[in-house]
């Protein structure tokens, strides 16, 4: 039987950073966070490779005496709590005390300390988990700390790393996140040497919010006065009804100073503008809630990033009822009204696959070179599709997917339709000999188009239209590193996008399947789908098909479809692959026989 033997302490401070350190913006975040626990109203951040090779977190809080400078190195050793009924009433972003000692074992780790009312300060340094040198130097009150060579002893631990792009994209959103939730602390960021942002405090939210996310953003938000009810207080701004997002990225939760992910306020938000925006769109939010410390629980993730309430039902109640009014009066022109507050306890505050959107755009006019009598009177005949190549062969190396199995077509497709009227908007009714056919001329003419471009971007001649005015759009970090990243495919789809600053992008020309008041909609979109699915956009064929998809999504919308556009539809569909289905596996239409109908009428 092997021997059980204690580890030693430097081979478990690297197993338990491997829960608190997942990657280098988990640094960023340990580090911030003691900042703010020490006082800090101003705090500068600076990084590297992505984190990767160089981290460092400056402050102006209290500092610490080289004993403590020393303690704080050892595991679980921490100023936060004393017993275990703190953790019920923490009041501070950090009080597990893992944090440093994990960071310190897995880098070059240096820390450089001085309290307020010492003349000099302390360094510290620490080698991957083995402590080297403690000496006086000279700095100002506050704490610096530098974070070199991260995963320096467990080098697997770097390939499980994104890109430095990507890691810098979320350094980035983490800081910004908490530069909103921090409104009385400066916070700078340097990537390279390079500002990334300045975020002066004292600032009113809406202004801090366009500071750092812009001011488009910030356009498309409205401000939720205070409302206060049994304990609670909510506060923040809402977008406008109508105005969403493909993803959660611009949905932040604020609990008591802290950004977090909350089941609970995530489905109160969704829920509250579940009839002012399509399924699979989120709203745009930046909602503080202030609530005791005793009805929230921040001990359930390591990293603390999701939280749970005492009392759900309550919480999502307070909030639904908070947001609801407030859109009421948006709506209505008058003052949000303010819930009666009542009896309540004292607040305590501190110092990453939904459906394509269903909006609707204008389909392009299509329109065909030449009408025969026989197209006037509505009789069509239906062209026979072109023959599809056999599929190859997959080896091991084949990255392109099989295609889906072409689907069998009923023999009426030979025989002649005739238009015979609407049902309703999307669905036209033909006669044909034998049968009476539905067809949804929607999801016929995403089938189309979705081939179109497919076409289009396998014998690369796409078409583009150049816009009168290039059109400006800011991003957030994690979409402005996927553009750059498909930059070329996007290119090849028709759009002509242009970087000139930081998260800026200027966009001259786009496909000719889109509109011009759905350009920066439509591309956020397909941004938010291609991070969503990171490992299969990386393949180029999975990329065109989702791209022919949104077109297709896109295109094969209308306002209306007269008489012309649903021949013309039908003449189009059979000459498609396969025209049963759309894109997304919906039928495109279904017959009645006459076998059928009399058997219904007869029953």
């Amino acid at each position: 039987m092997p021997e059980i033997r204690v580890l030693p302490e430097t081979v478990s401070n690297q197993i338990a950073a491997g829960e608190v350190v997942e990657r280098p913006s988990a640094v960023v975040k340990e580090l911030l966070e003691n900042s703010l626990d020490a006082g800090a109203t101003r705090i500068a951040i600076e990084f590297r490779h992505g984190g990767k090779s160089f981290i460092s977190v400056e402050d102006n809080g209290c500092g610490m005496t080289p004993d403590q400078a020393l303690m704080s190195l050892e595991m679980h050793a921490t100023s936060k709590i004393r017993v275990t009924e703190d953790i019920n009433a923490v009041r501070t972003f950090g009080f597990r005390g893992e944090a440093i000692p994990s960071i310190a074992s897995i880098s070059r780790f240096t820390m450089r300390t001085r309290p307020n009312n010492a003349h000099a300060g302390v360094e510290v340094f620490v080698n991957s988990g083995k402590f080297i040198y403690q000496k006086e130097t000279g700095i100002a009150p506050g704490t610096r700390i530098e974070v070199a060579n991260l995963f320096l002893p467990v080098p697997a631990r770097l390939k499980f790393l994104k890109s430095e792009n990507t890691e810098a994209a979320h350094i980035t959103r983490l800081v910004r996140l908490y530069a909103v939730a921090q409104p009385l602390t400066g916070f700078t960021l340097y990537e390279d040497g390079a500002e990334i942002f300045r975020s002066p405090a004292q600032t009113t939210l809406l202004d801090r919010v366009s500071e750092i996310w812009g001011t488009r953003l910030a356009g498309d938000l409205s401000v939720l006065d205070p409302i206060e009810n049994r304990g609670m207080r909510i506060y923040g701004l809402l977008g406008k009804p109508g105005i969403g997002r493909s993803t959660r990225q611009e949905m932040v939760t604020i609990v008591n100073g802290r950004p977090v992910d909350s089941r609970t306020l995530a489905y109160a938000l969704v829920e509250s503008y579940h009839t002012l925006l399509p399924r699979g769109r989120y709203p745009l939010a930046f909602i503080f809630l202030e609530t005791d410390p005793n009805a929230v629980d921040i001990n359930i993730h390591p990293a603390k990033r999701e939280i749970r309430f005492r009392d759900e039902s309550a919480t999502r109640n307070f909030v639904i009822t908070a947001v609801l009014r407030h859109l009421e009066a948006l709506n209505s022109g008058a003052p949000p009204v303010i819930l009666d507050s009542g009896d309540h306890a004292p607040l305590h505050t501190t110092a990453d696959t939904p459906p394509p959107p269903t909006d609707s755009t204008q389909a392009p006019a299509t329109s065909s070179p030449s009408t025969t009598s026989d197209q006037k009177r509505h009789n069509l005949p239906v062209p026979q599709p072109a023959p599809t190549p056999p599929a190859p062969t997959a080896t091991p190396d084949n990255n392109t997917p099989p295609p889906p199995p072409q689907p069998t077509r009923p023999k009426d497709f030979r025989l002649n339709w005739r238009l015979a009227g609407h049902l309703d908007n999307e669905l036209a009714l033909f006669e044909a000999p034998a049968a009476l056919i539905v067809l949804n001329l929607r999801t016929a003419r995403e089938r189309i188009w979705y081939e179109r471009v497919l076409n289009r971007l396998d014998n690369h001649n796409s078409v583009s239209q150049q816009l009168l005015f290039p059109e400006t759009m800011q991003l957030d970090p994690l979409p402005a590193n996927t553009l750059r990243e498909k930059q070329a495919i996007l290119s090849a789809t028709g759009f002509d996008i242009q970087e000139f600053g930081r998260d800026f992008f200027r966009i001259h020309a786009v496909p000719d399947w889109l509109k011009d008041s759905e350009i920066e909609h439509t591309l956020r979109n397909i941004l938010a789908e291609i991070g969503r699915r990171p490992s299969e956009t990386n393949r180029y064929p999975s990329t065109k098909e989702l791209l022919a998809k949104i077109a297709a999504t896109r295109a094969g919308r209308s306002t209306s479809f007269s008489n012309e556009t649903a021949t013309t539809t039908v003449r189009e569909l059979f000459l498609c692959s396969q025209p049963t289905v759309s894109p997304n596996g919906k039928p495109t239409f279904f017959e009645l026989t006459r076998a059928e109908i009399s058997r219904r009428l007869d029953a």
